[in-house]
């Protein structure tokens, strides 16, 4: 019978694990044996007196031997020489590359690895080696450690997962010892089942970058030093060890010792997912729970838009939760609307107000809903509440249709126009203001000054101006700046003034249904400016410089 290479080396593993186990053993019997033989020798007095002593002994013993562990692990090692990371068998993380979504380019870069893995003769047929390390960088939530799981599993090997931060301790040399052991023991398990995945979690808490001072970052430079070290050995080492890390801390915060050729030889850049992409999610997370089949998931993921793969879960959460709530069994689109509404918004807080109160935030709400709709070029409105959130008393909750990286100029003057224009419905209904447009102000004059002072948006001067040091800018450059500040912030406040007069029907229309309802959807906004006959913005607006 031929035995295969692969279960000898798995002996020969068992063996070097145990080999002290089994010579305890084995000590131990030898040392019974010549106990008993001695013992026989004894007279019977004798040894009827060892037998009447030997409980209480025995009993001695034990306690003296807790004692002295306690002292000894609890004092002396305190634990810090250990290590709780988790080892899994590949197969058993039971996690597939078809239960990561949303990031399918990022996954084509993942199965090039596993396959390199599983069979790296061809790479060494051109004299190559196989990657050792591999960096995933991208936001919280987006399924880092989602798709190293996946990696294990599609690999089948065995898989070491562990944060970064269970290095770090007070006690300088115990986050090296436990870097030392980690890899120690995952080059056994690569040399028994042909290869093993070590992931570190929150690589930033121990991969910044060195403080070479006396005043302190001693133990953080030494675990660092020593995983530099271990990766730099996985090089040399016939097993098959592969370390893939994750952070959502920027590239720039990590020391460039480790983000050179040889250690984390490749680094995947994981993002958000696109609207495709939070299609399938909702999709996948949907089919976990009881739905209407006549959501629109599409309208869900152009909602969702900007949101993470844990975020859009967190959503289906709790629609499920206010569905129980309501005691129902399927899941509406309502649920869903409303399950995003309170993470992006909060809680509902129905607030006792006065009459007069409740009609000037919704003319006041009814403003950003007119302007939003007729002048921003990228956003939709999916909301207008005058229900309270988060300390406001109402929301018009909007986001981009879609996927910006970069915003025009004609755009940012629309994020100026909707944050005056509750001031302005205010003042053209009421020809007063109140202490509600303390935000409004607060984000419109934040928008103008980054427009005038970093983006060169004003007519005087060009360049981003917080560059340079306040003190070495001239009064008079500080003047201007300041005055196309203001400019643009009033020049968007009369265009908004006009457009609110001229449309004070429908300002009229929006506040009356939202005293009525409260709330008022995509779906009933739309409906009342078709009955207008208006139509979304579809054409660039009158700059204000």
């Amino acid at each position: 019978m031929k035995i295969d290479k692969l279960t000898v080396r798995q002996f020969k593993t068992f063996l070097k694990d145990r080999w002290k186990i089994i010579a305890g053993a084995a000590v131990v019997l030898i040392l019974l044996g010549l106990s008993v033989i001695g013992f026989m020798g004894l007279e019977s007095f004798y040894r009827k007196m060892q037998l009447a002593q030997l409980p209480v002994m025995f009993l001695i013993y034990i306690v003296a031997a807790v004692i002295s562990a306690y002292i000894y692990v609890s004092i002396m090692m305190g634990r810090f020489g250990a290590m709780d990371y988790k080892k899994v068998q590949g197969s058993k993380v039971n996690v597939k590359f078809a239960d990561v979504l949303g990031i399918d380019e990022v996954k084509e870069e993942a199965l090039e690895i596993v396959a390199l893995l599983k069979d790296h003769a061809a790479l060494k047929k051109v004299g190559g080696k196989i990657i050792k390390g591999l960096l995933m960088i991208g936001p919280p939530g987006c399924g880092k450690t989602y798709l190293a799981k996946a990696i294990a599993t599609e690999a089948g090997l065995p898989f070491f997962s562990l944060s970064g931060s269970e290095f770090t301790e007070i006690f300088v040399g115990v986050g090296a010892a436990r870097v030392r052991k980690l890899f120690e023991q995952a080059r056994r398990a690569a040399y028994a089942h042909g290869g093993a995945i070590v992931f570190i979690d929150e690589l930033d808490a121990i991969g910044r970058g060195r403080q070479f001072s006396f005043l302190g970052g001693q133990e953080t430079n030494s675990t660092l030093n020593q995983l530099l070290v271990a990766m730099d050995g996985l090089q040399n080492e016939q097993e098959n060890v592969v370390v893939i890390c994750a952070t959502n801390s920027p590239e720039e915060t990590l020391d460039p010792a480790i983000l050179r050729p040889g250690r984390l030889d490749r680094k995947i850049y994981i993002e958000r997912p696109t609207l495709k992409g939070r299609e399938d999610i909702f999709k996948f997370y949907l089919g976990k729970v009881q739905y209407d089949p006549t959501i629109d998931i599409g309208r869900l993921a152009r909602k969702a838009v900007f949101k993470t793969p844990a975020e859009i879960e967190n959503i289906v959460k709790e629609a499920s939760l206010i569905c129980i709530r309501d005691k129902r069994d399927v899941i509406t689109y309502k649920d869903t609307s409303e399950a995003m509404d309170r993470v992006d918004l909060g809680i509902k807080h129905r607030k006792h107000m006065t009459p007069e109160e409740r009609r000037l935030v919704a003319y006041h709400e009814a403003g950003h809903l007119i302007t939003l709709y007729l002048q921003h070029p990228t956003d939709d409105v999916f909301k207008a509440s005058i229900i309270s959130r988060r300390g406001a008393l109402g929301v018009v909750h909007h986001q981009p249709r879609e996927e910006l990286f970069t915003e025009s100029k004609e755009k940012l003057l629309a994020d100026v126009k909707v944050s005056m224009s509750g001031y302005m419905a205010e003042k053209v209904k009421f020809n007063m203001t109140s202490s509600g447009v303390a935000s409004d102000f607060h984000h419109a004059m934040q928008v103008a000054h980054f427009m005038v002072w970093r983006l060169g948006m004003g007519e005087k001067h060009l360049g981003d101006f917080t560059t340079i040091p306040e003190s070495q800018l001239s009064d008079q450059i500080k003047l201007d700046l300041n005055n196309e500040t203001e400019r643009i912030l009033k020049t968007c406040a009369a265009e908004v003034e006009e457009l609110l007069t001229k449309e004070i029907a429908l300002l009229d229309r929006f506040a009356k249904e939202l005293l009525e309802r409260e709330e008022l959807e995509y779906d009933e906004i739309d409906a009342i400016f078709k009955e207008f006959n208006k139509s979304k913005f579809s054409g660039p607006s009158n700059p204000a410089a």
